[in-house]
């Protein structure tokens, strides 16, 4: 079955005039940053047709003549066409917010043929759009939504139906930002997202990753350095983490930290998919009176140097004896190589940087170029 990717056009493909929101005169257009180079490789890499879905309140009307308005959307066309992107649909509603037409964003009235499940695949479609509506439009359509805002913060004031129905919204956007080169990657290579669930006697823990997030953290492992220690990978790795643990704390630490570990290092491995396009190494960074140094390899291979001494017997309530098994146990999960060294006089100071450091390391590791999207290794396997 067909794929669609239903792309607005103002605020998607060109800036929106900013005063009166109307693209009348060619001094006023101006292609959105990114967008030829990355809908020309959707377009020439990927199967979807292109459906065009846009509003032009009152078009044909006193307030927007039909002359203001089609120089300088041929104008635009013809220049997307240049760059081998072409439409195959172009549905455009003229009515007015207070008409309530059916064929205006988001209600479906314009794409009545896309909704034959005998021909087109909408839960593989996506709707590509800067407003609340466009996601209120993939999800009347019942596909999903690229929402070009740096988050999803814009849907939450849609209260229309009461909290459910924000939610909703919320779970129909399958990816929030601004840069054409994020919709580019997630269209052709996908998300990268894991959850691990490990149950044993001494821990029953859950983490879940999404490596292109934004450094969302929700930790608690019931130890508050830990935690702290944790948010740093989130945090300075720009990806979602969430890590909730119930371990046998009444007996120690150890229980909670390795098994931590293990299930956080499953979980990168898994989120990291085919490893095709990632960059694979990465750090050293500095922190006060500390120089702490992760280097690591997605290599397939789990190695572990460990070059940093610990005075204090603990460090808020974890054990420092714990920082070694903690990145033994995660390198061996994750399998891959990290190389940790750092010197310095603060205790507190010496493993944040470790931890900041390892979060800097995976963020240049997993990095992902769709432009180059192969093993990176000479053996073709990792």
């Amino acid at each position: 079955m067909k794929k669609v990717l239903f792309i607005d056009r103002d605020g998607t493909l060109v800036i929106e005039p900013p005063v009166d929101y109307q693209l009348d005169s060619l001094e006023k257009l101006e292609f959105y940053p990114k967008v030829m180079r990355n809908l020309g490789f959707i377009r020439g890499k990927l199967d979807f047709e292109f459906v065009m879905v846009t509003n032009q309140d009152g078009l044909g009307t006193s307030s927007f003549p039909e002359e203001t308005f089609w120089p300088a959307h041929n104008l635009m066309m013809k220049t997307l066409e240049g760059e081998g992107i072409t439409f195959d649909d172009i549905c455009i509603d003229r009515s007015m917010p207070a008409d309530n037409a059916p064929t205006r964003k988001p209600r479906t009235g314009m794409l009545g043929k896309y909704m034959n499940p005998d021909e087109y695949d909408l839960a593989g479609s996506f709707v590509i759009g800067d407003r609340p509506t466009d996601v209120e439009l993939a999800k009347n359509l019942g596909c999903r939504a690229i929402f070009l805002q740096a988050d999803t913060t814009a849907l939450k004031p849609l209260s229309e139906g009461g909290q459910a129905a924000c939610e909703g919204l919320e779970q129909v956007c399958a990816l929030a930002t601004t840069d054409w080169d994020r919709v580019a990657e997630f269209l052709f290579a996908g998300e990268r997202r894991a959850e691990v669930r490990r149950t044993t006697k001494e821990t029953d823990i859950f983490v879940a990753v999404d490596l292109d997030g934004s450094g969302r953290c929700d930790i608690c492992s019931g130890l508050g350095f830990f935690d702290h220690m944790l948010e740093q990978i989130g945090k300075h790795g720009g990806m979602d983490l969430t890590i909730r643990v119930k371990g046998d704390l009444h007996v120690d630490e150890h229980h909670t930290i390795e098994d931590t570990a293990l299930a956080l290092g499953e979980c990168l491995y898994r989120s990291l998919g085919s490893k095709r396009g990632i960059e694979r190494y990465g750090y050293a960074l500095p922190m006060d009176d500390c120089l702490c140094q992760v280097c690591l390899d997605f290599g397939g291979r789990p190695w572990l140097v460990w070059d940093a001494d610990f005075k204090r017997e603990k460090i808020g309530d974890m054990p420092t004896e714990m920082f070694l098994h903690f990145f033994k146990s995660l390198s061996d999960a994750a399998r891959m190589n990290l190389n940790i060294k750092a010197e310095g006089q603060n205790e507190h100071h010496k493993i944040e940087g470790i931890f900041k450091a390892l979060a800097r390391a995976l963020k240049m590791a997993v990095r992902r170029d769709i432009y180059h999207y192969e093993l990176p290794s000479s053996k073709g396997v990792l």
